[in-house]
């Protein structure tokens, strides 16, 4: 994992942001599970920080939730204009803070990969 994700931060424009593991359960078969945190803020600090520095003029995200509206929405008032990238049910605020709007397909998916 650490292989691929130093990979990845090599690449031109492209940075990994890791949060932390949070040990969550038990669940209703009483086994415990590891979730991801601050991710979301970390991703929104730098959204907003580089709309307020004119280092982007588009962001393209993957979500399906509501945590990015504030920081979509600063950035938006900084002139950025917001992809959103979605699977079948994107929260209803986030749809309506996106600029423009794309489901993931396969369709989508194959379209991507025959271009790589």
């Amino acid at each position: 994992m650490q292989s691929f994700l130093s990979s990845i931060n090599r690449l031109p424009r492209f940075e990994v942001k890791l949060g932390r593991l949070a040990r969550r359960g038990p669940d209703k078969d009483g086994h415990y599970f590891f979730e991801q945190k601050m991710v979301d803020v970390l991703l929104s600090i730098d959204l907003v920080r580089m709309s307020a520095r004119g280092q982007i003029t588009d962001v393209a995200l993957v979500a399906g939730d509501s945590d990015f509206v504030p920081a979509i929405e600063v950035a938006k008032n900084e002139g950025v204009s917001a992809w959103l990238y979605h699977g079948n049910r994107p929260h209803n605020a986030l749809w309506e803070a996106a600029d423009e709007r794309i489901k993931i397909t396969q369709d989508l998916i194959n379209r991507i990969l025959w271009q790589s």
